[in-house]
């Protein structure tokens, strides 16, 4: 299915690695070009390299600290025109009330929740500008089905759905959408840091932490690639009348 996404540029934040990497290659494949943010330095530019060996695309890297709103201004400054921006930094904590403290709150908070916000805060206008774009936040089903043991991840996803049905509610009139995707359990080095986390919670014993996987629908995590290519449908014409919406890819393991 032709997408009509070439030539658009795409902003992806926690781009080089897992559900980020996924998504800038699944554009990169449509014909879009691309521009990389995480952290690591390194990393993106390994990321981009793997891309730019696939598609005759520009891929652009750019190292930043999102949790800090300097480093969030500086990145638009950097790169004011954009079509489509996927919110995916953030690597959220796992833990019970009693296991988080109130400044490890804050600090996730500041990368994922405010990251998020901030960077539609940024980059809404200049859609609006131009009465056209896409913004997709990649956000996690925790938010729909909290859990004890993810307590500040579910909290937090939770605010970040009810953002989006906010934004995205009003976004059209505009020309702009705003669309979320909650992914289920998928097959990253975050799932795997988040089910030792609870494996230490249930058992006293992270090293059991693919047993947190056990009984997932079809018999395994979802793909990163699985994720992608829903955010590029959600940010293609092709998904044109999606705004507000949070779209939940965890193949009815909330119906269990």
């Amino acid at each position: 299915m032709e997408m009509e996404l070439a030539g658009r540029r795409v902003l992806v934040t926690g781009g080089s690695k897992g559900i980020g990497l996924a998504c800038a290659a699944a554009f990169a494949a449509e014909g879009c070009d691309i521009v990389l943010v995480s952290r690591d330095g390194a990393a993106l530019d390994q990321a981009a390299e793997g891309i730019r060996a696939r598609h005759n695309v520009a891929v652009t890297t750019h190292a930043a600290d999102l949790s800090q709103a300097g480093a969030r201004t500086a990145l638009a400054e950097a790169f004011p025109e954009i079509d489509v921006l996927v919110n995916n930094a953030g690597a959220i904590p796992g833990g019970t009330l009693a296991d988080i403290s109130l400044d490890r709150w804050q600090e996730a908070w500041a990368l994922k929740v405010f990251g998020y916000i901030h960077l539609c805060q940024l980059y809404l206008p200049r859609l609006e500008a131009k009465r056209a774009g896409t913004i997709v936040n990649i956000i996690g089903m925790a938010g729909r089905a909290p859990r004890a043991d993810y307590i500040c991840g579910a909290s937090g996803n939770a605010a970040l759905i009810a953002f989006t049905a906010a934004l995205g509610g009003k976004a059209p009139d505009s020309g702009v959408r705003v669309v979320g995707i909650a992914p289920g359990a998928t097959m990253t080095d975050r799932i795997i840091t988040l089910s030792k986390s609870r494996a230490k919670t249930k058992f006293g014993d992270e090293s059991r932490w693919e047993e947190m996987l056990a009984g997932l629908p079809l018999g395994r995590a979802g793909k990163p690639e699985e994720i992608a290519d829903l955010a590029v449908f959600c940010a293609s014409p092709r998904g044109g009348y999606l705004s507000g919406t949070t779209i939940e890819v965890d193949a009815g393991a909330q119906f269990r």
